[in-house]
């Protein structure tokens, strides 16, 4: 890995370079959650409307395959930067293919929806993990100004999932959904516009791979790339002609578990074939619970996008005076809560650890997952309340936001961390590009939970929340529970037990 040793501050104290990543990575964030929070209300409007006329379980179900891809795809992403492009040629490539995507999106035609969602999906694998990476790349492993540049990044995803939610929302709203998704192929192309013209800021790092790689491997991993692609293409054509049907909510199901065991299997051979010691084991049996509740928080957390956002559209007052509040403009709540409140929560770990009160890994992820899930029991009485045909007010939902942002910060962050310091140095990488798995498994899994319980055509959703709210307490309970007994594995000197 080539690192920027120098002594750059040109950017609010920091490397130049991360004001180039700040930007493009708020305008592709811009794209992707502008166009997140359309989705599901695009797929179910009917066709008179705009819309596909999909069945609510279908497109539950394709939103939580579409998120799950996003970040599954992530893994391959990385692969390629690291042994083909470098991850400078993988951000801008990445980029361009998202971009491609969000224009696919804009033409109205059924026939291309897919294939724009196919764009966006591959080319977000390839610009997500890279361009996070090389924030990292930007400082010196001496350098204290690392966990501050993250810090400022990560402000620029969330700036971005607010312009994007709020721009978006509104064009969808006032103009049409495929104005909304042009909006999103317009930010991302703005977002390449200004990375080619402050490129040079990032200096030497990731200017090409860094697993050096034979001809003949080389040559062969293309051949491989360009096999995966090909198989998408036919896929795609089949099903636009109709020669192949596929059930997506099975295809949902199938996925989750085959995640799942993905993870699994990987998992179980770094711990029984790694020849880690006593305490190494120890320690990634901690980090299991993390990643347990990890999946489970995001399958609750992810219905954001889908059932959360069609009870804004249909069951929730929108009308301020003449005023329509843009069903989107909810999925900004998230963004903004965390921007404000990061930084309480940054002082409280602080303060706790400085009172020796800090909690351990695993009892801030239960915290987590338990505050999420009373988010839900806002959300069980506000569908009962809209059960009866009335339109509920907004606060429920801004309710239910800020407790998912509160649990939110409980656990992303502190598992990011967990796995930092938890896993085995040797296979540090691939237990983080392992813990993204976690994110695709609870993504699917939310969209196949909507699907089954939440896609009535009634309109009732309060049996889905119901669900939720027994599945994510009992996890949060055992993780708890479960995290009392392996606290002290987690600590420093258990390594030399």
């Amino acid at each position: 890995m080539t690192t920027n040793t120098s002594n750059d501050t040109s950017f609010f104290g920091h490397p130049g370079g991360l004001l180039t990543l700040f930007f493009t990575e708020m305008w592709e964030r811009m794209s992707y959650y502008g166009m997140r929070a359309l989705l599901v209300i695009f797929m179910t409007m009917t066709l008179q409307e705009g819309g596909l006329d999909f069945s609510k379980d279908n497109a539950y179900a394709i939103y939580g395959l579409y998120t799950g891809a996003v970040y599954f795809m992530g893994l391959s992403g990385g692969w390629i930067a690291d042994r083909l492009l470098g991850g400078q040629s993988a951000v801008w490539y990445g980029g361009i293919t998202i971009m491609l995507g969000h224009i696919i999106l804009a033409i109205p035609s059924t026939n291309t929806f897919f294939i724009g969602l196919i764009f966006v999906v591959l080319g977000t694998g390839l610009l997500k993990p890279n361009i996070s990476a090389m924030v990292g790349q930007l400082y010196t492993e001496q350098d204290t100004r690392r966990d501050s540049g993250y810090t400022i990044y990560y402000m620029g995803i969330n700036l971005g999932s607010v312009i994007g939610n709020l721009v978006c929302g509104y064009l969808a709203t006032n103009w049409g959904y495929h104005y909304a998704f042009g909006a999103a192929a317009i930010g991302m192309a703005v977002g390449l516009i200004q990375y080619r013209m402050t490129q040079h800021k990032l200096g030497t790092i990731a200017t090409g791979p860094t697993v050096s790689m034979s001809a003949t491997g080389i040559r062969n991993s293309w051949v491989g790339v360009l096999i995966f692609l090909l198989s998408i293409v036919v896929v795609t054509f089949l099903m636009s002609t109709g020669a192949m049907v596929i059930d997506v909510v099975s295809v949902a199901k199938s996925v989750a578990y085959i995640f799942t065991a993905i993870f699994v299997l990987y998992y179980a051979s770094i711990f029984f074939f790694g020849n880690l010691d006593s305490a190494e084991k120890k320690r990634m049996i901690s980090l299991l619970l993390i990643c347990i509740a990890s999946a489970c928080f995001w399958a609750g957390f992810e219905q954001a996008g889908s059932s959360l956002n069609i009870f804004a559209h249909e069951n929730t007052e929108r009308l301020l005076g003449s005023f329509e509040i843009p069903t989107a403009w909810f999925q900004s709540l998230n963004a903004i809560f965390i921007i404000t409140l990061s930084p309480f929560f940054a002082a409280l770990w602080i303060n706790l650890g400085k009172k020796m009160l800090d909690p351990s890994y695993g009892i801030k992820c239960a915290i987590g997952i338990l505050i999420m899930a009373s988010g839900f029991i806002v959300m069980f009485f506000a569908a009962q309340a809209a059960a009866s045909g009335l339109k509920v007010a907004p606060y429920w939902l801004v309710a239910t936001y800020f407790l998912h942002t509160v649990g939110e910060l409980c656990l992303s962050p502190v598992a990011l961390s967990a796995v930092s310091k938890l896993s085995p140095k040797r296979f540090a990488g691939q237990m983080m590009g392992l813990f993204v798995l976690t994110y695709s498994i609870g993504n699917v899994i939310a969209g196949v939970l909507a699907g089954s319980f939440g896609g009535e055509e009634s309109g009732d959703l309060s049996g889905l929340f119901a669900f939720i709210i027994q599945f994510t307490v009992s996890i949060g309970v055992i993780v708890f529970l479960v995290a009392l007994f392996t606290r002290k594995w987690e600590k420093p000197e258990q390594e030399n037990a």
